[in-house]
C-alpha cells in the first residue's frame, strides 16, 4: 500500500498542491486590484505560445515555454490595442475577442501538430496530465531519502516547487510596495513607487505560475486557483497577511481533497473509474468559496 501511494499518488498530489498554491499567491493581488480575470486571460493566451515554442524547439522545457508565453502575451497586447483603436471597440470586448481567438488558434495548432512524444494535446491543455505524473523508481517511503530515486522524480515537481519558492520570495521581498500600490495606488505613486512596473510585475508573476503549472495541470486548475482561494480568503479576513495565508491553505486543501475525491470518490459511490483530478480540484475550490460565502465572518464585507 505504501509503495503504491508513494509511486502513483504522492507525486501528482504534491505537484497539484504546489501548482494551486503558486497560482493563489499572485491571485490575491489580482483579486484586490479587481483584475482576477487576467489569470483567465493568461491561461488562454499562453497556449499558442507554448505550442509554437514546442514546434520550434521540439521539446517542452521551462525556458522555451516562458519565451513562447511571453511572445504570445506581447502579441495579445498588440492585437487588443489595435482592435481597440482601429475598430473603436470597448477594451473588454477587444480582450475577449483576442483571448478567445488565440486560445482557439492554439487548439488548432495542437490538432495539426505531432505532439505524440510529449504530454501536449487539446485534452492536456484543458485538464493537464496530473494523474500520469507517477514516480516509477519509488519503492516506498524510503525512496524519499534515496538520491538515486529522487533524481527520477517527475520534472514537473521540482519545477513547481521552484516556482512557488521564487514567487514566495519575491512576495516577501517586495511586500510593502505590493501592499501600498494595491490598496492606494495614488499614495504609492506619491512616495515615488513605480506603480506601473509593480502592476506589470504582478501580471508577470501570474504568468510565471500559469506557465510553470500549465503542462502539469492544464488551464482549469490554473483559472480556478487564481480566483477561488483568494476570493474565499478575502471573506475570512480584512488583513492582507491573513488573506494570503488563508488563500494558500484553501489552495492546498482544494488540491488534496480534490485529488483524493477524483481518485476514490467514484469508487466509494460504486463506480468503476475515477474522474478528472483537475476538474475535481477546481470543483472543490469552488465549493470552498461557496462555503466561505455562506459562513465566513466577512462574507458581507
Amino acid at each position: 500500500m505504501g509503495f503504491e501511494f508513494v509511486a502513483l499518488s504522492l507525486p501528482p498530489l504534491v505537484i497539484g498542491t504546489l501548482a494551486a498554491m503558486a497560482c493563489a499567491l499572485p491571485g490575491n493581488f489580482l483579486l484586490l486590484r479587481r483584475q482576477s480575470l487576467i489569470g483567465d486571460a493568461i491561461s488562454h493566451v499562453v497556449l499558442p505560445g507554448i505550442v509554437v515554442a514546442f514546434l520550434v524547439t521540439g521539446m517542452i522545457t521551462t525556458t522555451a515555454m516562458m519565451v513562447g508565453a511571453a511572445g504570445a502575451a506581447l502579441l495579445a497586447v498588440i492585437l487588443i490595442e489595435a482592435i481597440r483603436r482601429l475598430g473603436k471597440v470597448e477594451p473588454g470586448a477587444a480582450m475577449g475577442v483576442v483571448f478567445t481567438a488565440m486560445f482557439a488558434g492554439g487548439v488548432l495548432l495542437l490538432e495539426q501538430s505531432d505532439t505524440s512524444g510529449v504530454h501536449l494535446d487539446v485534452e492536456h491543455a484543458l485538464y493537464g496530465n496530473l494523474e500520469s505524473l507517477i514516480w516509477l523508481d519509488a519503492v516506498g517511503w524510503a525512496s524519499l531519502t534515496d538520491p538515486i530515486a529522487l533524481a527520477a522524480l517527475p520534472p514537473e515537481l521540482p519545477r513547481m516547487g521552484a516556482a512557488l519558492v521564487l514567487l514566495s520570495l519575491l512576495t516577501w521581498l517586495f511586500w510593502r510596495p505590493l501592499k501600498l500600490s494595491t490598496f492606494d495606488e495614488g499614495f504609492a505613486r506619491s512616495l515615488g513607487l513605480p506603480t506601473t512596473v509593480i502592476s506589470l510585475a504582478i501580471v508577470t508573476a501570474a504568468a510565471l505560475a500559469a506557465v510553470a503549472a500549465f503542462d502539469a495541470v492544464g488551464s482549469i486548475i490554473v483559472i480556478a486557483m487564481f480566483i477561488c482561494p483568494p476570493a474565499a480568503a478575502r471573506l475570512m479576513t480584512n488583513r492582507l497577511e491573513s488573506q494570503v495565508a488563508w488563500s494558500l491553505l484553501f489552495a492546498a486543501l482544494s488540491a488534496i481533497f480534490g485529488y483524493v475525491l477524483a481518485g476514490y470518490g467514484p469508487l466509494w459511490l460504486g463506480a468503476s473509474a475515477s474522474v478528472s483530478a483537475a476538474g475535481m480540484i477546481a470543483t472543490v475550490s469552488g465549493l470552498i468559496l461557496a462555503l466561505a460565502a455562506l459562513f465566513a465572518p466577512h462574507r458581507q464585507a
